[in-house]
């Protein structure tokens, strides 16, 4: 009798021992951006746009580095619309993804999410959007030192004077920067006409591009009327190029930003007026704002602003035959070799994952 009231106690204690522990009194669980533990991380890339071959590349890099971490990529597209993209900003940090990544937008569109998520400890990194939050890292491609070397690039080949398109749209912070180079421009080289300028984002970029190309190329159509086309965008100089080739103007010569290998098969083209571009790798943009996001998940602190160091590439620079941007690091020095936000513990992270 006494033995079986003992045991009958012990079962009791082992019991309230089991309930304390299920209702709280076990370890606690693992926070978002923590870095304890194995658990696979779950990043949301919240995109504004994506549109043509940049962003399909750089997204690419995205998912590539994540997957190398071990980790899974969960992308939702705005389709241009700011509203959706602070939507889906929301929805992102509802669902307490480990880390958010942010491509574009707008500070009125962006901030108030942004805000949410670091006040609920949910690391953030964004790439070509002008904030201004304690906490937020914050990518850029040098935008700057883009246009400024592919205007120069423009003034050496004019000698310096002549007449030219300008295609560039207003509202976004890449472009923004660009026209600080482009004004500086105009001041540098008085005799360098703008003589045309439009542009605007779509889903149809490249072709409403061409059309309004077009128009233009009636209204100057005769040779020396314009010298050249400064396009801002990859998708600009597409469509540019397709209105000029198409007229048989191709005495023009375009300037591009941006390079995808869509754009690099335009610009080895003999018969193609675009004759450069200026350009980051799309994919190493990616991987670089995914290393510093795990760095952020880890723990460690990471500059509010990091610039991207753009790469000029001109057709004389490439081979005849063709060049794809995974190659493209043989023929241009620097090209796709970025090491930026890579740290030791990220090689060993990966190599656990190849496991």
């Amino acid at each position: 009798m006494k033995k079986t009231k003992f045991s009958l106690f012990l079962s009791l204690v082992l019991i309230l021992s089991l309930v304390v522990t299920a209702c709280g009194g076990g370890a606690k669980p693992q926070e978002a951006g923590s870095n304890s533990g194995e658990a696979k991380k779950r990043v949301a890339l919240i995109m504004q746009f994506n549109i043509g071959t940049f962003s399909s590349q750089y997204v690419a890099g995205v998912k590539e580095q994540v997957e190398k971490f071990g980790g899974e990529v969960t992308v939702f597209n705005a389709d241009n619309d700011l509203s959706k993209m602070a939507s889906h900003l929301d929805a992102a940090v509802n669902q307490r993804f480990d880390g958010i990544l942010i491509d574009h937008g707008t500070p009125e569109a962006l901030t108030p999410g942004v805000k949410k998520a670091v006040e609920q400890n949910i690391p953030v990194i964004v790439f070509d959007a002008a904030l201004d939050i304690p906490g937020v890292t914050v990518l850029e491609q040098g935008d700057v030192k883009m246009a400024e070397s592919t205007l120069e690039k423009l003034a050496a080949d004019a000698g310096g004077k002549g007449n030219i398109v300008k295609i560039w749209v207003a509202g976004f912070a890449p472009m923004e920067r660009r026209q600080v180079a482009y004004k500086a421009f105009q001041e540098k080289y008085p005799e360098i006409k703008e003589v045309a300028a439009f542009g605007s984002a779509s889903a149809n970029t490249a072709l409403d591009t061409q059309a309004q190309m077009e128009a233009i190329l009636k209204k100057y159509p005769n040779p020396g009327d314009i010298t050249a086309v400064w396009a801002s965008w990859d998708e600009f100089a597409k469509g540019a190029v397709r209105a000029i080739q198409q007229a048989g103007r191709t005495e023009i010569k375009v300037y591009g930003i941006d390079l995808s290998d869509e754009d690099l098969q335009m610009i080895q083209d003999p018969n193609s007026p675009w004759v450069a571009s200026a350009a980051v790798d799309p994919s190493d943009i990616g991987r670089v704002q995914v290393r510093f996001l795990y760095k952020k998940i880890k723990g460690e602190e990471t500059p509010q602003l990091v610039t991207l160091d753009p790469i000029l590439v001109t057709r004389d620079e490439l081979p005849k035959e063709k060049v794809t941007m995974g190659d493209l690091s043989k023929h241009i020095k620097g090209w796709g070799e970025s090491t930026q936000g890579y740290e030791e513990w990220m090689k060993e992270l990966e190599a656990q994952n190849q496991k």
